[in-house]
């Protein structure tokens, strides 16, 4: 049996976000450390910002990786027709 592709397990979502200090050659403070899982997969990332800041910019990305793997974004196709 086949499990399907919609299942939650199968969606990102956000694991973690924790204040971290500044990664190596970065300036500035107030530094956070995001994971976003989907399934087995993990994505690990850095961000500057308050935490609600943080939180806001990777539930965008998570929103943007679930419609790209479920194709709910629309898509336009151009063709252009040959001159007569």
């Amino acid at each position: 049996m086949t499990e399907n592709p919609t299942t939650s397990s199968q969606f990102y979502t956000i694991e973690s976000i924790e204040p971290i200090d500044p990664p190596t050659g970065t300036e500035g403070s107030d530094w956070h450390q995001y994971v976003i899982v989907q399934g087995t997969n993990r994505i690990s990332g850095y961000r500057q910002g308050n935490i609600e800041t943080v939180r806001q910019a990777t539930e965008e990305n998570i929103e943007l990786l679930n419609e790209r793997q479920f194709g709910k974004r629309a898509r336009i196709q151009q063709s252009i027709s040959p001159k007569k």
